[in-house]
């Protein structure tokens, strides 16, 4: 027994040791590259990203249901890691790209009053290209039902480390979550 309780203490000494961003990481996913267009209509790879913290969700500007209050709450992301003077990107990928052109992406987010200081919203992939991305990326499904112009996707907002992993989710639907996403995001800076 004793034995059994030793090796429990090492394992979990060794995650902790594993982890020492200070933050609870959720998971440990690699974000894949990707190449796509984004609000002003340029090119914005993943690679502009290295060595950043970041901020993923997944929005529509058609979308009837989340995507309001998740947008909402990205407004109130950026207001608050401005507030606190901390720095870090926002990426919100489209999951209706065959619709969403980066001048309505351009007009939804900044009639919600965001703005595009530190956010890049994408576009410019197939839908095939989005749903693969999602499920490699975040482990989450993108799915446009036939006979809908609605589109299934997460309501999460992804923390995504300096070496380009997503290691912790929040509800984009919550406002009160936007400060814990401050709080983690000031530990990897």
């Amino acid at each position: 027994m004793r034995k059994l309780v030793l090796l429990f203490t090492g394992l979990a000494l060794f995650l902790v040791a594993c982890s020492n961003s200070g933050i609870e990481e959720h998971f440990s996913i690699e974000v894949q590259d990707f190449a796509y267009t984004d609000q002003d209509g340029n090119t914005f790879e993943k690679s502009e990203l290295d060595g950043e913290v970041w901020i993923a969700s997944m929005i529509f500007t058609n979308c009837t249901t989340v995507c309001p209050p998740m947008t909402a709450n990205k407004v109130r992301l950026q207001q608050a890691l401005a507030d606190a003077d901390v720095e870090v990107e926002l990426v919100s990928f489209s999951v209706d790209p065959t619709i969403d052109t980066p001048e309505l992406l351009t007009e939804y987010i900044t009639e919600r009053g965001g703005s595009f200081d530190n956010w890049h919203a994408l576009t410019g992939y197939t839908d095939q290209e989005i749903k693969d991305f999602a499920a490699k990326s975040f482990k989450t499904l993108v799915e446009k039902p036939d006979g809908t112009d609605q589109v299934i996707h997460t309501t999460s907002f992804y923390l995504v480390n300096k070496d380009g992993y997503a290691i912790k989710g929040y509800n984009g639907t919550k406002a009160e979550e936007m400060q814990d996403i401050v709080e983690d995001v000031k530990k990897l800076n």
